[in-house]
């Protein structure tokens, strides 16, 4: 069991399930306190008897060892008697505490705060906030009078200060300067002489818009520095404030060109002075931001989809259909995935794309209506409304007549997404995928080259050649890793794990390559492409391999259950409730996993001996007899069409 130690606060440790040790009285504490203290390295017992007390009494040296002792039945309770202890040992002439340094909260807190110094801004707030977290009062705070641990609490201390600042200069790079200025006000009344405060304070207090405020904190700093320390303020300090006075727009943090976060934050803040707010190029610009949002991670992929719907609500207020239609189509964010993550939330932008388009004022750009169109195209996957295809070739002979690169491309997408009304469309969405790549890499269009690449990545895996596959999951990864776009790599794991189980992994193999990519797909922000898809991905292998599907009632097969209800009675010996739930099993839905769920219905069609349902999956799985099943989703294959084709075959033959 192993021990953690805190001495940031009152000391103390615990056990690994979080209870406290119980470490005995306050001499006990102070050994423990002194050897941590010692980071390690042995300590004398004369100088823990002088440390323990001002006069040591007779026999101090005795009790020493009885409290040492004592500690070592706490730390570690399970030791046998005479064994050695691996924890609190002797050394020498003293003893030593040989604690790992991830077991003692300060040594965590010091690490913490060097991994903060070179990390990303969003990174080093986390790992800030962590480790202040871990402070439950001032270090040591049981011994704040004992000579041996003045040195240690004063420099913990200094570290907990600059902790602080380093924060407000984190928050400041991540553009939130009015975060920064409470904690820090707070901060200064405390630690007034810390000159890197008041400078940060100054400078979040500016990109607020508050410059007469953050004149007055550097005036004020001036004032207390020289009357209450006898000195002048340092030369960042002072340069801070000639910038100021000059007004600058760009008011640095320190001499020198201003980084990436900085140069955001002065052109959000130029944003705020100039852009009326409530203003219609205020709300249009939105949409540009919410596009970068989209791909740059789960959380982003989330707010980008709320606040988009927000958007297209604020424009159609404003009663500007022209305003509105560009806030729609503005938002040609690529979509790899055919089952919408908020079907209501698609429906809502299908809805205002088509009142917008019905709006638009003659003479009205065609870019625009083709912006529209791609749009309604987009939204409208994976249902069977003849309107989704409708939008997509219009929109695309628009792009193509108007030569607009990343218009052509929003088009394709659209067209990709209405590619799924039959089996065995692998070799169209391949064309698709490699005119998106050729347009990316031609016209500088990052993510629709990725969406090609992954686009071509499902039709080439569906299509078995996975030498060609392997080759763009590796142009997607390096694309989103240049460019910043780790959404990318959730398909690419996933493609990785699909391609384990096609190439004849053993089954527990594949079934673990399936459940780490499924690990990374949790919390991806992508509701539509999770939900459900582990639990399939699995009972697709067993299918495939010959193995009984899963029992278990608690399963949450998401929207894949209708298709996967008569397997898993069918595992349970219900044959009836099996044969009534296929007969309710409903066509799959036009998307990237249509071939796959044609094959489990395929598979209870069979072992139920139904030959309607035999004669309705052998017609759907026809025409892609030369594809892996399911494999056109990068995510999952049920192998083969045409060994499900085969068996249908020969079912039906033998009735």
């Amino acid at each position: 069991m192993q021990v953690s130690f805190g001495v940031l606060g009152p000391v103390t440790a615990w056990d690994d399930t979080g209870a406290p040790r119980d470490v005995k009285g306050p001499r006990h504490r102070a050994v423990l306190a002194r050897l941590i203290v010692a980071r390690g390295r042995m300590v004398p017992v004369e100088r823990l008897v002088d440390d323990l007390w001002t006069a040591p009494p007779p026999g101090a040296v005795s009790a020493l060892r009885t409290f040492v002792a004592a500690l070592r039945r706490a730390l570690e309770p399970d030791r046998r008697p005479r064994e050695p202890a691996r924890l609190l040992v002797t050394e020498g002439p003293g003893y030593a505490l040989r604690a790992t340094p991830d077991t003692v909260d300060a040594w965590r807190f010091e690490s913490a705060l060097a991994d903060a110094t070179d990390a990303a801004p969003r990174a080093a707030l986390d790992r800030i906030d962590e480790a202040l977290g871990w402070w439950r009062g001032p270090a040591y705070a049981d011994f704040s009078d004992e000579p041996w641990a003045v040195t240690e609490r004063s420099r913990l201390e200094q570290l907990r200060l600059t902790a602080i600042e380093r924060r407000a200069e984190a928050l400041l790079a991540l553009g939130r300067p009015a975060d920064v200025v409470p904690d820090l006000d707070a901060h200064i009344s405390g630690h007034p002489w810390r000159e890197d405060a008041w400078r940060l304070l100054a400078l979040a207090l500016y990109r607020a818009g508050r410059q007469r405020d953050a004149l007055a904190v550097l005036r004020r700093a001036r004032d207390l520095l020289r009357e209450q320390l006898g000195v002048d303020p340092g030369p960042r300090l002072r340069q801070l404030e000639t910038d100021l006075l000059r007004q600058a727009d760009e008011a640095p943090a320190e001499p020198g060109p201003l980084g990436p976060a900085q140069v955001w934050a002065a052109a959000a803040a130029a944003y705020e002075r100039v852009v009326v707010p409530g203003s219609p190029a205020r709300l249009e610009s939105t949409v540009g931001l919410l596009r970068s949002l989209a791909v740059t991670g789960p959380s982003g992929l989330e707010a980008a989809a709320r606040q988009r719907v927000a958007a297209i609500s604020a424009a159609e207020q404003l009663g500007d259909p022209d305003l509105t239609a560009r806030i729609i189509g503005g938002y040609d964010v690529p979509a790899v995935w055919t089952r919408a993550d908020d079907p209501a939330l698609a429906a809502r932008v299908v809805a205002a794309a088509e009142q917008a388009l019905a709006g638009l004022r003659p003479g009205a750009s065609e870019a625009t209506r083709a912006r529209l169109l791609a749009t309604i195209a987009v939204e409208s996957r994976g249902t069977r409304s003849p309107r989704g295809p409708e939008a997509a070739r219009e929109a695309e002979r628009l792009a193509r007549r108007l030569a607009d690169p990343g218009l052509l491309a929003f088009a394709l997408n659209g067209r990709f997404m209405q590619t799924f009304h039959r089996a065995g469309l692998a070799a169209e969405r391949d064309e698709i995928g490699t005119e998106l790549v050729a347009l990316g890499e031609r016209h500088g269009l990052v993510t629709s080259a990725i969406l090609g690449h992954l686009i071509r990545l499902q039709a080439r895996g569906a299509l078995a050649d996975f030498g060609t596959a392997d080759a763009h999951a590796a142009a997607v990864d390096a694309l989103a890793d240049r460019h910043g776009h780790p959404l990318a790599g959730v398909f690419t794991a996933g493609y990785r794990a699909m391609r384990l189980a096609a190439g004849g992994a053993p089954v527990a193999e594949a079934e673990s390559g399936y459940r780490a990519a499924a690990a990374r797909l949790a919390g991806s922000g992508m509701p539509g492409v999770e939900r459900g898809l582990l639990p399939l991905a699995l009972l697709c292998l067993r299918v495939w391999h010959g193995v009984p599907a899963p029992a278990d009632e608690d399963t949450d097969w998401g929207p894949y259950a209708p298709w996967a209800r008569p397997l898993v009675l069918l595992a349970r010996d219900d044959r009836r409730g099996a044969a009534a739930a296929l007969r309710r099993t409903p066509e799959p839905p036009r998307d990237l996993l249509l071939e796959a769920l044609w094959c489990l219905t395929a598979q209870a069609a069979v072992s139920l001996d139904d030959p309607a349902a035999m004669r309705r999956s052998h017609r759907a799985l026809a025409p892609a007899a030369a594809e892996l099943a399911g494999a056109g989703s990068g995510l999952l294959t049920v192998g083969p069409v045409r060994r499900h084709l085969d068996r249908l075959a020969a079912a039906l033959r033998d009735r």
